[in-house]
């Protein structure tokens, strides 16, 4: 006997209202709720609140909203789940930051890519974008402390379209990762290569590989998927009350693609020196900033504060480059310091330093020192780490690093100096470990619970200057 549903199906709006009735609910309210003799459209009734505390299985409360209180059967092909409404429901975590801000907890997966099909799709005719034009999501808050997920509580439930100013950017990053695909090197996707759609790595194992049109390299399987960025930002600015405001480097519409403008804007100042664009932005150099590079970039820009919406949704980072009037650059880049503890702990799929080289992109802002020592403005550039580096000697200076802690790290003192066996910029072209603290009291504990100075993963900066654009170095 089948459940007669009590909202239209038909109806987008009629769904969304249904669908709120879940706030305030757990996972384990709508089993409770459901009653089992007449939910007929479910495959499996035996065991099937057990099969969905598992916190490893991806989809599993997807699949129990869908089945157990929308009540319809979960499938997994291209069309919409309420597919006479065009309606796509996504049940996804969020979290509770350290600092009281909330944010998404993981991407939102969309729909697998098939690499041999995508190729002869256009943007508005895609599977992709039948899964993305309007999407039912259901945010529950992830607790840590929560060991049964079906504990988790629904916060949030809400229609959601991408907004207009956002197409253009969904449908430029569909087309790069197509692309990339045509061009035989699906192998070689990462989510660097684009700012809200990703294409997102989606295997039941690390050795999982798929056949590609235009090449016979095998490659990872694949899935469209917005990034965290970007759903953190729907979250904080169309979800949740009160919403945030950053302001957009894009007012209207533009010819070019979003990242071409980028640079045209920061290009129409080459030449200027430091000095000069504090003086025309206003910067106050007497108190010389840390981050004076990324001001300065965010003021060309058109931008008062230090944060541009679409930066925001793409994970951009802002770096400065600095190179010497001799084509050298005399500083490393540095990122963001590890815990020891949690690194050891981590497996390289899914660690912190590698999904950050992995989900960001890069605007490299280049001055160089002229003659005269005045460092003057040379021009931007977009970048992400090429797939190659970084599943190459990045990865193993990681799995070293990793390695160096578990045994146990060697401290060596020679003329009142500290030494360790961290990698160092000269075992590796691409990059190192070195400190990050700000003093010597500045210190993690270590594995064996030795305090020692906390640390950071750096780019060399020989590597640094051999993806910078070629222009930038020419007299």
């Amino acid at each position: 006997m089948g459940y007669l549903l009590e909202y239209d199906e038909t109806n987008p709006i009629s769904i969304e209202t249904y669908g709120k009735r879940l706030i305030g609910k757990t996972f384990q309210d709508i089993c409770d709720e459901d009653d089992m003799r007449k939910a007929a459209v479910v495959r499996e009734t035996e065991n099937y609140e057990v099969k969905h505390e598992n916190k490893k299985r991806k989809g599993g409360l997807g699949e129990l909203v869908e089945e157990r209180y929308f009540h319809y059967q979960s499938n997994n092909d291209a069309r919409p789940d309420f597919d006479k409404a065009g309606v796509e429901l996504k049940v996804t975590p969020y979290k509770i930051n350290k600092n009281g801000s909330i944010s998404a907890k993981e991407r939102l997966i969309l729909t697998m890519i098939d690499y041999c099909s995508v190729v002869n799709e256009s943007f508005e005719e895609s599977h992709m974008w039948a899964k993305a034009r309007l999407i039912l999501l259901v945010y529950y808050l992830y607790r840590q402390e929560i060991k049964n997920r079906l504990d988790y509580k629904i916060d949030y439930v809400q229609l959601f379209s991408p907004p207009e100013e956002d197409m253009k950017i969904i449908e430029h990053d569909f087309n790069v990762i197509k692309d990339k695909i045509c061009a035989g090197k699906a192998h070689e996707l990462s989510e660097g290569d684009t700012l809200y759609l990703g294409a997102a790595t989606k295997a039941a194992t690390s050795e999982d590989r798929r056949e590609q049109p235009f090449s016979d390299e095998l490659a990872k399987p694949r899935a469209f998927a917005f990034k965290n960025s970007y759903m953190t930002y729907v979250l904080n600015n169309y979800i949740v009350p009160g919403k945030k405001t950053y302001e957009s480097i894009v007012e209207g519409n533009i010819e070019e693609s979003f990242e071409d403008y980028v640079v045209k804007k920061i290009d129409e100042h080459c030449g200027s020196s430091e000095l000069e664009l504090c003086y025309k932005y206003e910067v106050n150099i007497d108190k010389k900033p840390k981050d004076l590079g990324a001001i300065l970039a965010y003021r060309m820009l058109g931008i008062k504060s230090n944060k541009a919406e679409e930066f925001v949704k793409a994970n951009v980072v802002v770096k400065t480059i600095r190179v010497e009037n001799n084509n050298k650059i005399k500083e490393h880049m540095s990122f963001p310091i590890f815990r020891f503890k949690e690194l050891v702990e981590e497996d390289w799929g899914n660690s912190t330093f590698g999904n950050y080289l992995r989900e960001t992109r890069f605007l490299f802002v280049v001055y160089k020192f002229d003659e005269n020592g005045e460092l003057r403005l040379r021009g931007a550039q977009f970048w992400n780490m090429p797939y190659e580096d970084l599943e190459g000697n990045v990865r193993k200076v990681w799995k070293e690093t990793k390695q160096i802690l578990i045994d146990g790290l060697e401290v060596e003192k020679v003329n009142g100096k500290n030494y360790n066996n961290f990698p160092k910029a000269s075992d590796n072209p691409i990059c190192h470990v070195r400190p990050h603290a700000r003093n010597a009291q500045d210190v993690d504990e270590l594995p064996d619970g030795r305090m020692f100075p906390k640390q950071c993963f750096w780019l060399n900066k020989e590597y640094i200057l051999s993806q910078l654009d070629e222009n930038f170095l020419e007299e």
